[in-house]
């Protein structure tokens, strides 16, 4: 059978580091490269079928989450240490590493969210906006909120950790256990 070269990309696999964890319900399409450590759990869904998606090691993207990409825009490429809340959306964007989306946010295209920089719960923010290193935006569309403390930064550090902790120990799950 010929694939039309247009759509090449449904005979991508998906590269997946062998010390990932992807829930069972995950489905990960086209091109996709999941590192070491990183998690893809329950119901996400990154189909990368019209442009890569990258999500760096140690890196989780909780329950429910979409990650798509425009044809002909940017990759979405997810940095180390990132965590990523249930439900969120991102489109052709750039999260580096270390940095935070909460549940049900939605980074749309050409935007990049830096390091040790928040995007809050619910916020939607609008094609080719920065979130700063250290920031906390907010809102729909998203502004800037204030700076965030030192104690904040921190916890969503330990949340990214207890995610690498967790997906181990979901990883030594026999299988067929609920």
């Amino acid at each position: 059978m010929s694939v039309d070269p247009e759509f090449e990309f449904l005979q991508a696999v998906p590269q997946v580091a062998p010390s990932a964890f992807i829930a069972d319900t995950a489905r990960l399409l086209g091109t996709v490269a999941v590192g070491e450590q990183a998690s893809v759990w329950f119901g996400a869904v990154l189909r990368g079928d019209v442009q890569a998606i990258e999500v760096g090691p140690r890196s989780n993207l909780q329950d429910g989450c979409i990650l798509h990409c425009s044809s002909g825009g940017w990759a979405t490429r997810i940095g180390a240490d990132c965590s990523v809340g249930h439900a969120a959306v991102l489109h052709s964007c750039v999260l580096e590493p270390g940095a935070f989306v909460g549940f049900g946010a939605r980074v749309l295209d050409r935007c990049v969210i830096e390091g040790d920089a928040m995007l809050a719960a619910g916020a939607l923010l609008t094609p080719g906006k920065v979130v700063r290193r250290g920031e906390l935006w907010a809102g729909s569309p998203a502004r800037l909120l204030r700076t965030l403390e030192p104690a904040e930064i921190e916890a969503n550090r330990r949340t990214t950790a207890r995610y690498v902790a967790l997906a181990a120990a979901y990883r030594r799950r026999p299988p067929g256990a609920p």
